[in-house]
């Protein structure tokens, strides 16, 4: 009976051990939620709670496309390879441009059915690496749920290299650039900050996009004048360029501010040689004024917040 028993057992085992599919890593999963080829992936690996939240608000269908549009942008002409081990998570490359951006893992720590990966970010020229001003770090809090790992917290800091020559070299050359690239446009007096009341603050919105426009297009003398804001955004995690300039804060970049609704349009050419500005009150915002400029440089307003008006007959800010 004993000898059965103990065939038995080993027979099981053995059929477990055949059978068995080893169990997914929190790496593994993490690289299946952003990089997976499978539609469904990215939904597959978020908490529950937040699902629930999501198909709450009708936001879970356009969400569990996620993982084919990340798969289409493996195929835009980079050599995109992901890791399941070692400190390398993801490396990037461009045969075109030269450029190689890597993932390293600085930290994995596994404490039962929580892990804690910490990633850091890298950018390569010709094999040389780039200095970055800002030099984030994210750390992905894994959590086991129902048997799989999923997402459960993310973490970003920012490291800002103060001492660092290469650092300061750029930031005091950026500050000087931005002191000099706009000699037409004409200081923001208090009296005019007076005139327009509650909209000193978007006056002061437009002279850092106006400001951030000159050095945009002397820096990226191919593009010239740029019109989507976008292009002007100060967050960014590799150094900057013609998409990700870092001229002026996410916030302003967005193109909604203080209740004012910031547009660029008119460039044309190639480069181009001019843009037009224009920022007018948002729905919900009566009785303000519109304002708008574009290369020359000084800012006007409407009193009728109409932005025709402002560039046909605009008054201006004195």
């Amino acid at each position: 009976m004993r000898r059965f028993a103990s065939k038995l057992v080993l027979t099981l085992l053995g059929a477990t051990a055949a059978g068995a599919q080893p169990a997914q890593t929190a790496r593994q999963a993490l690289l299946e939620m952003f990089f997976g080829k499978t539609s469904g992936t990215f939904a597959r690996h978020l908490p529950a709670a937040t699902l629930g939240a999501l198909d709450k608000s009708g936001a879970l269908a356009t969400l569990q496309q996620y993982s084919l549009v990340a798969s289409q942008l493996q195929t835009k002409g980079k050599n995109f390879e992901t890791f399941e081990s070692g400190s390398l998570l993801l490396v990037a490359e461009d045969s075109t441009s030269g450029q190689k951006f890597e993932i390293k893992v600085d930290n994995d720590s596994l404490r039962g059915d929580e892990d804690d990966i910490e990633v850091s970010f890298h950018i390569y020229k010709d094999k040389q690496p780039q200095q970055t001003p800002f030099l984030p770090r994210m750390t992905f809090g894994m959590k086991m749920e129902s048997g799989i790992w999923k997402l459960n917290e993310v973490q970003v800091t920012v490291r800002v290299p103060l001492a660092d020559p290469d650092f300061l070299k750029g930031m005091t050359e950026a500050m000087k650039a931005r002191s000099g690239a706009a000699p037409a446009m004409q200081p923001l007096k208090q009296a005019s900050m007076t005139s327009l009341g509650s909209d000193a603050s978007v006056l002061a919105a437009m002279q850092s996009i106006l400001t951030a426009e000159n050095t945009y297009s002397s820096t990226y003398p191919a593009a010239g004048y740029t019109c989507t804001l976008s292009d002007l955004d100060g967050f960014g995690g590799g150094a900057p360029n013609e998409h990700q300039a870092m001229l002026i804060p996410s916030g302003l970049a967005s193109g909604k501010k203080y209740g004012y609704v910031f547009t660029l349009s008119g460039c044309t050419g190639t480069p181009a040689t001019s843009f037009r500005l224009v920022a007018v009150p948002g729905v919900n915002s009566f009785g303000r004024q519109a304002l708008c400029s574009d290369q020359a440089g000084p800012i006007r307003y409407s009193a009728d917040g109409n932005p025709a008006t402002c560039v046909a007959s605009g008054i201006p800010v004195q």
